[in-house]
């Protein structure tokens, strides 16, 4: 299987091109990232050439995070400052090379946070499909982002399906589906027609993949069985440093070759 390191919680105590490094010095597949607009995209792009990985991935802006803000998308009244966010992620996402912009929605509810939330997916689909790059929309668990506007597999495939765009997938997060609905293999089957991106952490600590009620070794082989070839993103938390996490990742080498 491929992995990517999600450089948001990997090796966090490093500038986002020597994160890239130390992904490939330590046998990932690609990378992928949160929001990677404190670096230029000159410096991002030597570290993604000299390595050869690819970045997979990037997020639109939180909007004001000293209010608490995880997202402006979904936000009534904030439509210039989430096409102002759409526009900054999708112009970097395609001077590296990355094909999946996430677009987050926000703390929100109700019908006209979701027309507002549709109107600007289509927006950035439209936005991305010129520059060929996929627009991503997660589904958060209700424990650590309460009152986040996209809360279920089911909803994002609902809003999918309304947007109607081919450039809009989920991004299907197996700690926050597990967390929210549970079933995660059987839930990845029924939706993953939908699916652009796969990512992945032990629940409910949301640490590495080798402890916790998922049985990872399990979930990496349903995945596989499915025909998923690409790389699957290591977004995990931990108080260690970062090299010292990744035992599941050397076992799983081992076992391959």
């Amino acid at each position: 299987m491929k992995f990517s390191a999600n450089l948001g919680f990997l090796w966090i105590d490093r500038p986002l091109p020597d994160a890239i490094r130390a992904a490939h010095a330590a046998d990932f597949d690609a990378v992928e990232c949160h929001w990677p607009y404190d670096y230029s995209t000159d410096d991002v792009n030597a570290a993604l050439q000299e390595t050869g990985l690819r970045m997979l991935g990037l997020n639109t802006r939180r909007g004001d995070t000293q209010a608490g803000e995880n997202g402006v998308a979904a936000l009534p009244g904030r439509q210039s400052d989430a096409r102002q966010a759409i526009n900054e992620a999708v112009a970097y996402a395609s001077a590296i090379g990355t094909g999946n912009v996430h677009v987050m929605a926000g703390f929100s509810s109700g019908e006209v946070a979701r027309e507002i939330y549709v109107e600007n997916l289509r927006y950035a689909c439209d936005t991305a499909a010129a520059h060929g790059i996929t627009i991503l929309i997660e589904p958060l668990n209700r424990h650590d982002a309460p009152g986040y506007f996209l809360q279920t597999t089911d909803q994002a495939v609902a809003i999918i399906d309304n947007v109607g765009a081919t450039n809009l997938r989920m991004m299907f997060d197996c700690y926050h589906v597990q967390r929210t609905e549970g079933d995660v293999t059987t839930r990845l089957k029924s939706v993953q027609s939908y699916v652009g991106h796969i990512q992945f952490a032990s629940v409910p600590d949301r640490g590495t993949p080798d402890h916790g009620e998922l049985d990872f070794d399990y979930v990496f082989a349903a995945i596989d069985d499915l025909g998923w070839d690409a790389p699957l993103g290591a977004e995990y938390k931990s108080e260690r440093p970062t090299d010292e996490t990744l035992t599941w990742l050397t076992k799983i080498r081992d076992q391959s070759s």
